[in-house]
C-alpha cells in the first residue's frame, strides 16, 4: 500500500482502520465488512503498526471482505 491508501478499492488518508461501518462481529468471528477477526476489531487501536500491517495484507490476500468485492 502507498501512502495515503488504506485498501484496494475503500479508504482514505485519515485512517488506518480497513473498517467500512458495516460490522458483523457481534454474529461472526469474521467481519463481514473489513475481514478482520473480533480480536483484531476489539484490540486494533492497541497494536502496532507492524501488526496493523500484517493484518492488512492478510484481508487483502484473502479478498473475501466486502471492501473488496468490486461492484459490478
Amino acid at each position: 500500500m502507498s501512502a495515503g491508501e488504506n485498501s484496494l478499492l475503500i479508504g482514505d488518508a485519515e485512517s488506518d482502520s480497513p473498517c467500512i461501518g458495516v460490522c458483523s462481529t457481534l454474529f461472526d468471528e469474521i467481519c463481514i465488512g473489513c475481514g478482520r477477526t473480533v480480536q483484531e476489531v476489539s484490540n486494533w487501536v492497541f497494536l502496532s503498526p507492524a501488526e496493523k500491517k500484517i493484518v492488512w495484507e492478510r484481508i487483502q490476500f484473502e479478498g473475501t471482505a466486502m471492501r473488496f468485492q468490486t461492484k459490478i
